[in-house]
């Protein structure tokens, strides 16, 4: 009697034992599927490229240049971002008797400028630096003044428009001569034949609006 009492406590055990392993290996497979949540907290809370830093790429280019276009760009990015941003409020709110071309027109050239964005902020990725991109970190870098919150006339928000869009052109032709001297001709010519030749033809339709009068 007590042999068996012995041999059935071992079974035992290894019941307890096997169902122990199955639910580890279900606990795996489980852990395997789902998602892992809130990896912000705790050890993996960590940049793996802080901002300012450049990684090396195979782009030819000397770090220092690389380094300098990509300050350079993230200036004009964040006033980029500005200005598309502009172009939506202006959208929203603009009113009187040229609602609506102004409202069509502001949310093409917005169309214009996020597609700059979009492109600016890729160019500062492939030199190896890391774009401006959350709302607070664009207002504390742009250079074009804050317009308020409530509405303003048509006339007011075409000023403040031409306004920002000059900035940019005066600085991306700036910066384009700094970089194509430092040999980045690819950010040169990304400031030239995107940015500055944007600018240009909005600014060029923004003006027209504030003409006074017909020269005919």
């Amino acid at each position: 009697m007590a042999t068996q009492k012995k041999t059935s406590g071992k079974t035992g055990n290894k019941s307890v034992v096997n169902a122990a392993q199955k639910d580890t290996a279900k606990d795996a497979q489980q852990q395997a599927t789902e998602p892992t949540l809130h990896q912000q907290v705790g050890r993996g809370s960590h940049e793996t490229q802080r901002f300012g830093e450049i990684v090396s790429r195979p782009h030819g280019l000397d770090t220092k240049v690389a380094k300098a276009s990509v300050t350079a760009l993230n200036q004009v990015l964040a006033d980029t971002i500005t200005l598309r941003d502009m172009y939506k409020k202006h959208h929203w709110q603009v009113v009187g008797p040229t609602f609506n071309q102004l409202h069509l027109m502001y949310d093409k050239h917005f169309e214009g400028q996020a597609a700059l964005v979009d492109v600016i902020a890729e160019r500062i990725q492939v030199l190896g630096g890391i774009s401006l991109a959350m709302a607070a970190d664009i207002a504390e870098e742009t250079k074009i003044p804050r317009p308020p919150r409530g509405r303003e006339p048509a006339a007011v928000q075409l000023s403040r428009l031409i306004d920002a869009h000059t900035l940019i052109i005066k600085e991306a032709r700036e910066l384009a001569e700094k970089a194509s001297d430092a040999g980045d001709s690819g950010t040169d010519d990304l400031l030239v034949s995107d940015v500055l030749r944007t600018n240009e033809l909005q600014v060029w339709f923004l003006s027209e609006h504030l003409v006074a009068a017909s020269p005919v």
